[in-house]
């Protein structure tokens, strides 16, 4: 739909008549009549006034495959900023952002996995440690076991700092208003339709795991077998978690490089006013769980039951998400 036929709409939908909304913008009737004529185009102030006086976004008016958006009152400068202040995106700009994207998304999601893998060894020397007859004791196992989690998940947070280094100079995607130039967005459309079968695929298999993870330790709990192969299965559901995770973050994660050229999804004008407020609450939330983990399983050396903080952690996560999305919407 173009814009003549959206102030048609947007107009009647209102019960204004032409000159009802000719007074409102301060122009004449004839000009509310060329516009939707489409004999002419009304200027971006002209524009960014429609856009609150109905209600909706600039996005909407502006760009023909843009579904109506309702706005409130409280979005209409940041609706302003869109298009005043947007930083313009050019077809090299964008085909280096993916390109880097392709590049850095298959290590995060190694190095994420890498993450998860470190507690699963802790808990598989911890379980071994108690098989009888196995020669390091369980002083021995942890110790190793906690250099190695350190370690690993060193290893990880160093080539977290090194690509998130090479794509600062992106993050305005994911904050700013953009406006893409001519032939990105059909670009970046093609380039996702590409991957779509693959990422759905990938999607798939990857939360097929993560539902499929705890059988062996249900399995070994259900027949009561001693502790440790207890342990030892929660060692191999995280060892299937790793693997579902890798595949959701290499399948997620393109389609977020996507989104936030096509300013869709999680990146609509609107979902980045929200962004820095739930990426500071994301990093302190996150960064309280592991001091608590920690904390809890070096002071009571119960390294075999203290994992049960990540699931937990991980429920209350979308919880807490939840309610800073409702609390920013407000």
């Amino acid at each position: 739909m173009i814009l003549a036929d959206k102030i048609i709409n947007e107009r009647k939908k209102n019960g204004w008549s032409q000159e009802e909304l000719a007074e409102q913008l301060s122009v004449s009737r004839q000009s509310i009549s060329k516009w939707e004529g489409a004999q002419a185009i009304p200027d971006i102030q002209k524009i960014i006034k429609m856009a609150e006086l109905f209600g909706v976004t600039t996005d909407y008016l502006l760009k023909d495959d843009v579904e109506p958006e309702v706005i409130s009152s409280s979005d209409t400068q940041f609706a302003e900023a869109s298009v005043t202040d947007a930083i313009r995106v050019s077809m090299e700009e964008a085909n280096e952002y993916l390109e880097l994207e392709e590049q850095v998304i298959p290590r995060t999601a190694n190095m994420v996995s890498l993450c998860i893998f470190a507690p699963a060894l802790l808990l598989f020397l911890i379980a071994v440690s108690e098989i009888p007859g196995f020669p390091l004791g369980n002083i021995g196992c942890v110790a190793i076991g906690v250099v190695s989690l350190l370690l690993l998940i060193s290893v990880a947070v160093f080539f977290f700092i090194i690509d998130g280094m090479k794509m600062k100079r992106f993050e305005y995607l994911e904050t700013s208003p953009i406006e893409t130039l001519y032939g990105v967005t059909g670009m970046v459309k093609e380039r996702k339709k590409a991957t779509e079968q693959t990422n759905v695929i990938m999607t798939a298999l990857g939360v097929i795991l993560c539902i499929v993870s705890p059988i062996p330790l249900l399995i070994v709990s259900f027949l009561g077998t001693p502790d440790y192969l207890i342990t030892l299965m929660v060692s191999v559901l995280l060892l299937f978690v790793c693997g579902g995770v890798n595949l959701l973050v290499r399948a997620g994660s393109m389609n977020a490089a996507c989104d936030k050229l096509l300013q869709e999804g999680d990146y609509t004008i609107k979902e980045k006013k929200k962004s820095p407020v739930i990426s500071s609450v994301s990093s302190i939330y996150w960064i309280l769980a592991t001091a608590i983990f920690l904390a809890w399983s070096f002071l009571t050396n119960d390294w075999g039951h203290s994992w049960i903080l990540w699931p937990i952690a991980g429920v209350l996560f979308g919880v807490v998400i939840t309610i800073v999305n409702a609390v920013v919407k407000k």
